[in-house]
């Protein structure tokens, strides 16, 4: 048999992050982001 073919076998590796984690690392990473140079000044 072919090494192509042999390795198929295997199968898919598991995904170190499900979709839901990604997007949620995504969105924090992007509001991080925004408000990094942001310094929010009350009023009194």
């Amino acid at each position: 048999m072919a090494k192509g073919q042999d390795s198929k076998k295997d199968g898919k590796k598991a995904p170190q992050k499900t979709k839901k984690e990604k997007k949620a690392a995504k969105r924090e990473k992007k509001n991080e982001k925004m408000h990094q140079g942001i310094l929010i000044q009350e009023h009194t």
